[in-house]
């Protein structure tokens, strides 16, 4: 196996089983990874339209209809109208910033275990190198 191979079968190894975990954590939210991902997007950046979001998440613009909509339905995201008319922002809601500061704190420490071991620079190398290879992929 070349260095290429095993460092993507490493990435691939960890990623499922990390996803699986996370999504365990947010079950009592009633949210998935993909949804978590959304609502840290509005916390991090503020209000984003659909197109935004699809292009900042790789994923279609019905998918993000569909997210949108579980958000909304748990009070967590709203839409507002944007710079036009046509133009629909989404954008957290009061309760949903409450819900992303309490599962930032009960993801906390599953986090720090995962990361147990592994130094603080090497976290900031391995982050750099996926943000390189994302960007590779993404050209």
């Amino acid at each position: 196996m070349t260095i290429e191979q095993e460092f993507f079968n490493q990435y691939r190894l960890m990623y499922r089983p990390f996803i699986n975990l996370v999504n365990v954590q947010l079950e009592k939210y009633q949210l998935f990874s993909s949804q978590w991902a959304l609502l840290r997007l509005l916390m991090d950046k503020g209000p984003h339209t659909f197109v935004d979001i699809a292009n900042f998440m790789f994923i279609e613009k019905p998918s993000v209809t569909r997210l949108v909509q579980k958000l909304v339905e748990l009070g967590y995201v709203e839409t507002v109208a944007g710079r036009d008319k046509r133009e629909k922002l989404i954008q957290l809601t009061a309760n949903g910033e409450e819900i992303v500061q309490e599962i930032k704190a009960q993801l906390k420490p599953f986090f720090e275990q995962a990361l147990a071991g592994v130094s603080e620079r090497d976290i900031e190398i391995a982050t750099k190198v996926l943000a390189n290879i994302c960007a590779n992929i993404n050209r």
